[in-house]
């Protein structure tokens, strides 16, 4: 069986740091089989959808590198909707609500009163004909809901959450198609998996009990011969549900609904270090600063994945993230560097960066300029010896701390730090040995003079 995967945002904002763990999961489902990602715009909702979020969606995940092997649009598709919603209603599978949203939360108050539960107590189906005619000659135009089959429990094996069983009769007939034709979720993400082969969906734990009426619903599509069974003989996707990300307090937290690529871009964070760190959260996997794909993937399991809510802390984010960078060979980012800044220059300054923004900063010590400590006299008098014995080599710095160690006695941090001070006017920062020959000779002899007076 090829494994068909689809990630389907809705493109009516940004996406956020938990759609991209969705999407980077089933990315990594099908790539490690073989098999095909697709990308699908969930835009049926045509007041809320913009073409921007759909462009934006696009370069989000070419910029995290998730590449799909299809994109579809359910905007394009109504007519495969129209067409399951007639044989379903034909099926009796699909009937007409009339109550109004203030009558149908007033129920659900009623019955939590009760102390049952607020499911839809199907109160439509026993509307005659001409009673069903009469609302419409007043006006009112109907919902429409599946039934659900109530004679037999739902039952899957979860990816996830291992074996699943929901009794059908503690669901609300879900609404499938408002009032004015426009549709809801739940009925053409069906018929989209069933149209485009989706072997496996998976998705948040949030949609577990969608996922228990939507089984039925794939199941009624095929008896009303909307969809042929796969080839492997089966007529429902594999499912499995993933837990949620939390904040690092252990509770949803509204920041992490903020956290897009954009986010993530001007904090410089690098796409490989968000995949290495999203990859494997909530998993029993050590998070760990990875950048090669290869391995993430060797490595993806859906057995590893736990129960508990997965926390998402951007401290541990960023750690991945310098320990990334601090791997990244030259050839990866020479086109991003300062002009000027060859692989020298990206050798030397490397352990001393967190993140990419902070290069041109400490490229500067060698362009400049730069700003002087206030001098002791006593360590004018030394920088100004250190001018003097300035001695250009292929190791310029031991040849220089090498003569003034002889020539004043200084050792350890006496002997070191004003030459620093001098020359990057830093109290610390990249290797001096290394530093030192792309500030040059002249300039370098320029600090030390300046600095000396």
């Amino acid at each position: 069986m090829t494994i068909t995967t689809r990630f389907a945002p809705s493109p009516t904002g940004r996406l956020h740091v938990g759609n991209i763990r969705m999407a980077l999961h089933n990315w990594m489902l099908a790539r490690k089989n073989g098999g095909q990602f697709i990308l699908r715009i969930d835009d049926t909702d045509a007041e809320r959808s913009k073409e921007e979020y759909v462009e934006a969606i696009r370069a989000d995940l070419a910029w995290l590198g998730l590449s799909f092997d299809a994109e579809e649009r359910q905007s394009e598709r109504l007519g495969r909707y129209d067409n399951a919603f007639d044989l379903l209603k034909a099926a009796g599978r699909i009937y007409p609500a009339y109550e109004t949203a203030q009558e149908l939360d007033l129920k659900r108050k009623i019955q939590l009163g009760r102390g049952k539960p607020p499911i839809y107590d199907r109160a439509a189906l026993d509307l005659t004909e001409d009673q069903r005619a009469a609302k419409e000659a007043e006006g009112s135009a109907p919902h429409w809901r599946f039934k659900l089959d109530h004679d037999a429990p739902i039952v899957w094996q979860d990816g996830v959450r291992g074996p699943q069983k929901f009794d059908p009769a503690t669901l609300s007939d879900p609404v499938i198609r408002r009032a004015d034709g426009s549709w809801l979720y739940m009925l053409p993400s069906a018929v989209d998996d069933l149209d485009m082969g989706i072997s496996h969906v998976l998705r948040g734990e949030d949609h577990v009990s969608n996922t228990a009426v939507q089984i039925q619903m794939f199941t009624a599509l095929h008896a009303a011969k909307f969809a042929a069974a796969k080839p492997s003989g089966k007529t429902v996707p594999e499912f499995a549900h993933e837990a949620l990300l939390v904040g690092k307090e252990g509770k949803l937290s509204k920041r992490l609904g903020s956290l897009g690529c954009d986010s993530f871009r001007e904090r410089h964070i690098e796409p490989e270090a968000l995949i290495a760190h999203l990859a494997r959260l909530g998993t029993s996997l050590p998070v760990e600063p990875i950048a090669d794909r290869s391995v993430l993937l060797d490595s993806f399991d859906l057995a590893t994945f736990g129960r508990a809510p997965a926390k998402f802390d951007e401290a541990d984010l960023e750690r991945i993230n310098t320990a990334i960078v601090h791997a990244m060979p030259y050839d990866a980012v020479k086109d991003r560097l300062p002009a000027g800044m060859d692989e020298a220059g990206w050798h030397a300054v490397q352990p001393n960066i967190a993140n990419m923004g902070e290069v041109g900063e400490w490229w500067r010590l060698v362009t400049g300029p730069i700003d002087q400590p206030e001098f002791s006299e006593e360590d004018r008098a030394y920088i100004a010896t250190a001018a003097k014995a300035l001695n250009w080599s292929d190791d310029p710095w031991s040849g220089l701390t090498s003569a003034l160690k002889v020539a004043t006695g200084r050792k350890g941090k006496a002997l070191f730090l004003p030459l620093r001070q001098a020359l990057t006017g830093m109290n610390h920062g990249p290797d001096m040995g290394e530093l030192l020959p792309l500030i040059g000779e002249s300039e370098a002899r320029a600090r030390l003079e300046r600095a000396s007076t």
